[in-house]
């Protein structure tokens, strides 16, 4: 498959070499090229993005705060000459952060984890609805690894990857936490925290802002507690 690819950048020199290392991966297609994140609004908007290549320092609007803004954002490599950027970048669910002078390199392993993100999505629309879907397959340890839905204890977004915790194990991908929570069946998962996602059916019990879940304690996050508290509770608490 091709990976449809735009590049924002607002120096000329930094889209150039962006340009050349796209042009020799096989599995990457140019679409755009920009010098200001709003000229590529429109056609992000339309789904024609697939990667974004984003620069972070520029002016009047940052690439972070553009891709915050973003209703419909595609998985994006921030790139920029600012390391201290990358907590920002990170905790965005960001595939990857270049830092520049990017070398080819590190630009093809950051390109392969966008491969392997797309892949994992065609894997896992083998079955045709969530309702005949019990399991999912990621990438974990050098290989595919099929978890079923029932054995996910809860997901935790780590920098540019998430861990699923099952009983027995946790498994590592380079995958985004959009991605995670929006292929777990809704009515199974909850997002109690930006960076967790708890399968309802192991919940042990809740204490103040946390969840109790065998030896783990996942936080729920004050704007996510009474929607959390409505799901978890709603026909099931009893009272006198």
């Amino acid at each position: 498959m091709l990976i449809k690819v735009a590049i924002i950048d607002d120096e000329p020199l930094a889209r150039k070499g962006m340009k050349e290392y796209v042009a020799d991966v096989d599995f990457l297609q140019l679409v755009g090229e920009f010098d200001h994140p709003l000229k590529a609004a429109d056609l992000i908007s339309k789904g024609e993005v697939q990667l974004l290549l984003l620069d972070i320092q520029m002016p009047k609007i940052t690439g972070i705060d553009f891709f915050k803004s973003l209703q419909q954002a595609p998985p994006v490599i921030f790139t920029t000459a600012y390391p201290q950027y990358a907590l920002d970048g990170f905790e965005l669910n960001a595939l990857d952060y270049l830092v520049k002078p990017i070398s080819f390199d590190r630009f093809l392993k950051a390109a392969m984890k966008a491969k392997e993100y797309y892949e994992l999505r065609q894997q896992n629309k083998a079955v045709p609805t969530a309702e005949q879907q019990t399991d999912f397959y990621i990438k974990a340890d050098n290989q595919f690894v099929r978890i079923a839905f029932n054995d996910v204890q809860f997901v935790e977004a780590l920098q540019n990857y998430v861990c699923i915790y099952t009983a027995e194990k946790k498994y590592i991908s380079y995958l985004t936490m959009k991605s995670v929570e929006e292929y777990l069946p809704a009515v199974q998962f909850i997002k109690t925290h930006k960076s967790f996602i708890v399968n309802a059916a192991k919940i042990d019990a809740i204490e103040g802002n946390e969840i109790r879940l065998s030896q783990h304690r996942i936080p729920i996050s004050r704007s996510e507690k009474e929607e959390v508290m409505e799901l978890l509770l709603k026909n099931k608490f009893l009272k006198r």
